[in-house]
């Protein structure tokens, strides 16, 4: 039966592994089934379980089983699947596949003609192996989990180390680092004990008081010669006693 592509909904991967989601082909009680692109633009069909299905070890077993029935039949497994026309001959050709916690497998996008959701159909129990069914089946309790199972992000990757070459290297360049300011510290130390010692300081200026100078007898002062008699017109008049002639 043709399928008809819808657009991506909330919740809806934008990409799985390698490729590109675009569109929904299908929404099945058990999974999806998305129309996605690789990198070289072949277009595939992607079968992802819902949520419910997932977290389910049993659901999730089943479809596993399912994608390695896919591959050439053998033992008591490969018989019954062909006997229930579900072998290799049956099954589309796989191109990827993640078997992780939200597993899911990709093949190649044929319109009209078989796809992923091929793998979908034995998630669910429904009669037995041999023979019709007796009883009611059963609805698993995570069937109203319909949310697209998210594959988990890939983990960080590990914290980079360093090469055996990188450490000799550094080991080398600090070895080298400690010599050098070794090095320069034995020489300022070695210098500072080479030093001349000190000139010794001068001895202090002593001030000694010398006596004055003696006058020499040359130097002596003599009388100045009084005036004469005759000489009085020339010498001014001295001052006159009280009492004395001609005041």
């Amino acid at each position: 039966m043709a399928t008809v592509a819808t657009p991506l909904q909330y919740g809806d991967p934008p990409r799985l592994g390698a490729y590109v989601v675009q569109a929904r082909l299908q929404a099945l009680a058990t999974g999806f089934v998305y129309l996605a692109q690789d990198a070289g633009g072949r277009a595939v069909s992607i079968a992802l379980l819902t949520r419910g299905a997932a977290l389910d070890a049993a659901a999730r077993e089943r479809f596993l089983t399912a994608i390695r029935q896919a591959g050439p039949a053998r033992g008591v497994r490969g018989w019954v699947a062909r006997a229930r026309g579900r072998g290799p001959a049956a099954a589309p050709q796989i191109i990827a596949i993640d078997d992780g916690l939200a597993p899911w497998v990709a093949v190649p996008y044929t319109p009209g003609g078989v796809g992923a959701e091929w793998f979908l159909e034995t998630v669910l129990v429904s009669g037995t192996l041999i023979g019709e069914t007796h009883g009611p089946d059963f609805v698993p309790y995570w069937l109203g989990d319909r949310a697209p199972a998210i594959p988990l992000p890939p983990p960080p990757a590990p914290p980079a180390t360093e090469t055996r070459r990188a450490v000799l290297v550094a080991m080398s360049v600090l070895v080298a680092l400690l010599t050098l300011t070794g090095a320069i510290a034995w020489l300022l130390l070695g210098r500072g004990d080479e030093l001349p010692p000190p000139s010794r300081p001068l001895p202090p200026t002593m001030f000694v008081p010398t006596p004055p100078p003696l006058p020499s007898p040359s130097d002596t002062l003599k009388p100045s010669p009084s005036p004469s008699p005759g000489d009085s017109g020339s010498a001014s008049p001295g001052p006159s006693l009280p009492g004395a002639p001609g005041s």
